[in-house]
């Protein structure tokens, strides 16, 4: 039976629950989502939106990344919750720690990558996990990192040109009508990395909501890590 790919659709993983403990003593709480019958090609870390605002390891594109990509695109998803934050998977000790301490969350979650010898890492945050992406990402061996929505908010200048001449790719999928940071004000902005992919979506906004624009996001995090899976099959 042919099913349409929309919403929660579930497809075939091997998802595991998954802790992280933290160089400051604490637990976070997450789930690994692995392909069902063969090793993953590439890994998707995923960061989550901002703690304060609603944002945790179910925000929805990073929820159908997992149920997803194992099955669509050979691809290992990661996601957890960062310090202090709560999902029905359960709560993350810790108190937000506004991009600074979550570095720490970053590094927990990329030892679980090594530990498990996850293949070709990339960091994918979304809103303020793109931040914590920015800040920490450079020490963390990853391929690159894909931001979506990057409001630029706690990243400065300098910060985001060390990423130039890094050897890391770095995607920025901009929202044409986002609420914090649009592709003309993010061109300027990224101009400090010449290498550095700008992708404008047209009618898109900052939380991504339908199903078009979920498939485009996710459409366009495939096209980088795993090339051969894009674009992504509506049906399975």
């Amino acid at each position: 039976m042919t099913v349409e790919i929309r919403s929660g659709v579930e497809l075939p993983a091997r998802r595991e629950d998954i802790e992280l403990h933290t160089d400051d003593g604490l637990t976070l709480v997450g789930e690994l989502a692995l392909p069902l019958e063969h090793p993953p090609v590439a890994t998707l870390v995923c960061l989550h939106p901002l703690p304060t605002h609603g944002g945790f390891m179910d925000s929805h594109v990073l929820r159908k990344a997992a149920l997803r990509l194992p099955a669509l695109a050979d691809l290992a998803v990661l996601r957890f919750n960062f310090r202090g934050v709560s999902s029905p998977r359960g709560t993350s000790e810790g108190a937000f720690g506004d991009g600074i301490d979550e570095r720490l969350d970053l590094d927990a979650a990329m030892r679980l990558v090594a530990e498990r010898e996850l293949p070709s890492p990339w960091l994918l945050g979304w809103s303020f996990g793109t931040e914590v992406a920015l800040q920490g990402g450079l020490d963390q061996p990853v391929v690159g990192a894909i931001l979506l929505s990057p409001p630029l908010r706690r990243t400065s200048d300098e910060q985001l040109a060390r990423w130039a001449g890094s050897g890391k790719r770095l995607v920025a999928i901009v929202p044409e009508l986002d609420d914090y940071l649009t592709p003309e004000q993010a061109a300027p902005r990224f101009a400090a990395v010449p290498e550095a992919e700008l992708v404008a979506v047209e009618g898109g906004k900052h939380l991504w909501v339908g199903e078009p624009q979920v498939r485009r996001v996710l459409d366009e995090v495939v096209a980088r890590v795993n090339p051969p899976a894009a674009p992504l099959p509506t049906t399975w």
